[in-house]
C-alpha cells in the first residue's frame, strides 16, 4: 500500500511494522524532555530525540521529526534543515557510522542509550558527511550532547572517539555517503534489490535523493495546474513549487510549510505523493463506474477515484482498520450536491478544518462550471473487512477494484528509512502469502470483465512479479474468479508499462518513491 500509513507497528499486515529485534532502553525522562539542555546544540537536540524515538519506541522518524519541529518553533529554516539532515543521514548510514565508531572503541554501554548513541553517530556523520560543519564544531557539540544524556564519562568518551575519527578523516578525506548508504544497507536487502533491479540500478536505488524526498500535492480533475502552481508560489513565496514528472495531477512541494494552510487544501487538491498518484489513474476509473478501493487506509486514493468516477459513478472503501475507515469517513462523506459537482463547502475533503482551506474563487481558479463549482470528494460506503478471512458485507459488481496490498515498504526508504532497520528477509514470503490472498478475495468483488489493479510501494520481485505471476496462475481455490494479465487501459499506465501490463516506479528514474502496480482482467 502506497500511501497509507503502514507500518504503525500494531499488526503484522503493516508494512513497515517492526520485525523482533533487541530491546533498547528507553531514554531517560530528564534527558529527553522537550526543552534542549543549556549545553546542547538546539537542532541536534532535536535530531537526537527523534533518532532516540525511532531506536527506543518504534517511531516513524517522519512523524517523529515533525512533532518536535512543531515543538521547536524556534529554530530558524537552516537550523530545522540540520535536524532533517542528521536524521536521515543518521538512519541511512547507521551501520557504516558504527563501524568507523567501532575502529576506536568496542561497541558497549554509548550503544544502549538511544540519546547517547544519537549524539555520537550525528558526530561522526558531520564529520565525515557534512563539510559546512568544522570539524572541532562537530566534536564540540557531539560531545555536550553526549554528557548532557550520560554523564561526564561518556562525555569523555564521545571526545576521545570523535577526535580520533575527525583525525582520520583530515589524513585520508571524506567517504562518499552513497557508498556508507549502500553499505548499511541489510545484506538480505542488498541481495533483494540486486535480483529484482540488477546491481547497478539497486546501488541507484538505495542511494537515490533527494533525503527526505519532497512533498507531493494532488489536484482533482479538471484542476488547472499551471495555475494552481502560480497561485501556491505567490501564497508561500519561500518554498517551491513544481509540476509532478510522471502524474499529470502532481504538484512537487519543498518548503511549503504546513500544507493545510495553503489556499485550496482539501478542495482543489490534497497532500499525496506523486507515485501513489499514478496508482489510482493506473486503475483507469471512469464516469459512470463502480469502484471499490479495496485497501483504502486513510483515503487519499478513494478521494482521487471520487472525482475520476463522476458523473454517475461511486466509490466504496474498504480496509482492515475500522479507525481508518472512521477517518475516511468524516473527510469523504458529504454527497456531491449533483452528478455535476458541488460548491466548496462540500468538497473540503481530507482539510481537517485546516486555516485557508479554500480554494481561490474566480480567475484562473474557477472549475469548469464557473466559481467554485468543483465536483465533491465522496465515498458512499466503507467496509471493514478482513480479506484474509472473507468478503465481509462488501457487493460484488464493480467494476474496477484497486488492491493496493500492504507490503515490506521497502520503496519508500527515502522517506522512511527505518523500514531498513525493521525488516527482515523472512517477512518477503510471508507477506508475499498475503498479498496474494488479499488481492484473490478482492477480484471476487468484481463484475466479470471487470478490472483489477494489484500495486505495492515495494519493488522488490518477491513481492511484485512473483505475487503477480501466482495471480495470474491457476487458482488453488475456490472463490471462482481468475485474473488474466492485460494491457493497461490509462493513458499515464500504457506509458510507464510501455503498453504492457505491469511496470515499476524507481526514485532514481521517476522521482518518485518506488512502486510496482499489474492489471488484470476479472473472469468469473
Amino acid at each position: 500500500m502506497a500511501d497509507r500509513a503502514k507500518g504503525d507497528g500494531r499488526d503484522g499486515r503493516d508494512a513497515a511494522s517492526a520485525a523482533p529485534r533487541p530491546r533498547e532502553s528507553a531514554p531517560r525522562p530528564d534527558a529527553a524532555s522537550a526543552a534542549p539542555r543549556p549545553r546542547e546544540s538546539a537542532p541536534r537536540a532535536v535530531a537526537a530525540r527523534v533518532l532516540a524515538r525511532v531506536w527506543g519506541s518504534d517511531a516513524f522518524a517522519s512523524a517523529a521529526l515533525d512533532a518536535e519541529l512543531r515543538r521547536a518553533q524556534a529554530l530558524d529554516p537552516r537550523d530545522a534543515g540540520l535536524a532533517t539532515e542528521l536524521v536521515y543521514g543518521v538512519l541511512r548510514a547507521q551501520a557504516a557510522l558504527e563501524a568507523r565508531i567501532a575502529e576506536f572503541a568496542a561497541k558497549g554501554r554509548w550503544t544502549t542509550d538511544p540519546l547517547v548513541r544519537a549524539h555520537v553517530l550525528m558526530g561522526a556523520y558531520s564529520l565525515c558527511f557534512l563539510d559546512r560543519v568544522p570539524a572541532f564544531a562537530a566534536v564540540s557539540e557531539a560531545v555536550d550532547g553526549a554528557q548532557a544524556a550520560g554523564g561526564p564519562r561518556v562525555g569523555a568518551f564521545a571526545n576521545a572517539v570523535l577526535r580520533k575519527l575527525a583525525a582520520v578523516v583530515e589524513s585520508s578525506g571524506r567517504p562518499p555517503l552513497a557508498g556508507a548508504v549502500v553499505a548499511s544497507a541489510p545484506g538480505w536487502l542488498r541481495g533483494a534489490l540486486r535480483r529484482s533491479l540488477g546491481r547497478a540500478a539497486a546501488e541507484a536505488f538505495l542511494s537515490a535523493g533527494p533525503v527526505p524526498p519532497p512533498t507531493g500535492l494532488c489536484l482533482a480533475p479538471g484542476e488547472d495546474r499551471d495555475a494552481w502552481l502560480e497561485a501556491l508560489r505567490g501564497a508561500a513565496p519561500a518554498g517551491s513549487f513544481e509540476a509532478g514528472r510522471v502524474s499529470p495531477r502532481a504538484i512537487v512541494a519543498r518548503g511549503a510549510g504546513d500544507l493545510r494552510r495553503l489556499p485550496g487544501f482539501g478542495v482543489a487538491w490534497i497532500g499525496q505523493e506523486e507515485g501513489a498518484q499514478a496508482l489510482a489513474l493506473a486503475l483507469g476509473a471512469l464516469p459512470g463506474e463502480r469502484v471499490l478501493d479495496a485497501c483504502a487506509g486513510r483515503g487519499n486514493k478513494s478521494w482521487l477515484l471520487s472525482r475520476a468516477v463522476l458523473p454517475g459513478g461511486a466509490v466504496d472503501a474498504a480496509d482492515l482498520y475500522p479507525a481508518k475507515l472512521s477517518q475516511l469517513r468524516e473527510a469523504l462523506s458529504a454527497p456531491p450536491a449533483s452528478s455535476e459537482g458541488a460548491g466548496a463547502e462540500g468538497g473540503d475533503a481530507l482539510a481537517g478544518g485546516a486555516e485557508g482551506g479554500g480554494a481561490l474563487a474566480g480567475g484562473a481558479l474557477a472549475g469548469a462550471g464557473g466559481g467554485l463549482a468543483r465536483a465533491a470528494a465522496f465515498v458512499r460506503e466503507t467496509y471493514a473487512v478482513d480479506w484474509t478471512v472473507g468478503a465481509g458485507d462488501v457487493p460484488e459488481g464493480y467494476d474496477r477494484v484497486l488492491v493496493d496490498a500492504p507490503c515490506s515498504g521497502v520503496g519508500t526508504l527515502r522517506r522512511r528509512p527505518e523500514i531498513a532497520l525493521r525488516r527482515e528477509a523472512d517477512d518477503l514470503p510471508r507477506l508475499a502469502d498475503l498479498q496474494v490472498a488479499i488481492a484473490r478475495r478482492a477480484a471476487t468483488r468484481a463484475r466479470d470483465g471487470g478490472r483489477l489493479v494489484f500495486a505495492v510501494c515495494s519493488v522488490l520481485r518477491e513481492e511484485c512479479e512473483a505475487v503477480a505471476a501466482r495471480l495470474a496462475a491457476p487458482a488453488e481455490d475456490d472463490l471462482g474468479v481468475r485474473l488474466e494479465p492485460a494491457p493497461f487501459d490509462a493513458e499515464i499506465a500504457r506509458e510507464l508499462a510501455g503498453g504492457g501490463d505491469a511496470f515499476r516506479l524507481l526514485p532514481h528514474v521517476h522521482g518518485t518513491d518506488g512502486y510496482f502496480a499489474a492489471m488484470f482482467v476479472v473472469r468469473r
